[in-house]
């Protein structure tokens, strides 16, 4: 059973919802040890004061926040905490948006709401109207000392997702970029067969059809080599200069490809309903994100 990770509360109006924070994801990334290439053991990593060479306790440790060249201001939790307690234990909803007024760009880590003691029916209530409403509530909180814009929003299942964002003034803006183009033009011919192969392509979103395999390659590689089966190791090709492609050339080609795979005819894109008209089983809201 997943354990929660934050208690608290969303606050909207006069209004208050009891929650309780929960993880949506379990990140499954292969992770490695160090180990010493001559023994073989597991290196240690100590925290050390090399000033005096002493190896310090991490409850000795405080943060630091650097303002000259080795010049630092000592900050304790309890100093961040007491910033503004309020916000330490409440989801304080500031607006309520459209969810496709969102740019995917801003969001970060995913979360389930679930209501704590004393909170099932401001829960529901919240859910249903957000349903009804089909709107974002968007949000501060402060988790882990550190306040996060987050975004709430109904899921299938009768639970509220909320989103961790990013700032705006953390976003790269795209036109600091050096490599975009600004004078290529496109013939309406090209544009027209891209958007065939677009089409051909086109379905609705599966996320399970879509597997790690590079993962699946490392945890086998793992257990070949645990298995003592020797790995012959391919040498690295030399990289050419790709050549510069026929546009219409490459785009026939690969809708030809596609409609061949398909039986010879392209497929045809999905037929979506807007949101607005999809009606959620018993009040649940899409879980298109």
């Amino acid at each position: 059973m997943p354990r929660s990770i934050w208690t608290g509360a969303i606050s909207f109006g006069l209004v208050t919802v009891p929650v309780k924070l929960y993880s949506a994801v379990q990140r499954k990334t292969v992770r490695f040890h160090q180990l010493s290439g001559k023994t073989g053991t597991r290196i240690q990593q100590k925290r050390v004061d090399p000033t005096t060479g002493d190896e310090i306790a991490y409850e000795d440790i405080v943060k630091g926040y650097e303002i000259a060249p080795d010049q630092y201001v000592l900050i304790e939790p309890a100093e961040l905490e007491a910033l503004d307690p309020k916000k330490t234990k409440t989801i304080e909803i500031s607006d309520f948006v459209d969810l496709d007024a969102i740019d995917p760009i801003f969001y970060d880590h995913p979360y389930y709401l679930a209501p704590a003691a004393g909170g099932a029916k401001p829960y529901r209530l919240l859910y249903e109207a957000m349903v009804e409403s089909r709107k974002v509530a968007i949000a501060k909180v402060v988790i882990r000392q550190k306040e996060n814009l987050v975004a709430i929003r109904p899921m299938e299942g009768g639970v509220l997702g909320m989103s961790t964002m990013i700032f705006a003034d953390e976003v790269v803006p795209p036109e600091n970029l050096d490599d975009l183009p600004d004078d290529v033009e496109t013939r309406k011919q090209e544009v027209e067969m891209a958007q065939m192969l677009i089409d051909s392509l086109a379905s609705d979103f599966d996320p399970s059809k879509y597997e790690d395999t590079y993962r699946e390659e490392v945890l086998a590689l793992i257990e070949r080599k645990a298995e003592g089966k020797e790995i012959a190791v391919q040498p690295a090709a030399e990289e050419e200069a790709a050549p510069v492609p026929d546009l219409m050339a490459a785009l026939k080609a690969s809708l030809d490809a596609v409609q061949q795979g398909g039986g010879g005819a392209a497929k045809k894109p999905a037929s979506k309903k807007p949101a607005a008209k999809k009606a959620p089983a018993k009040k649940k809201a899409s879980a298109k994100r």
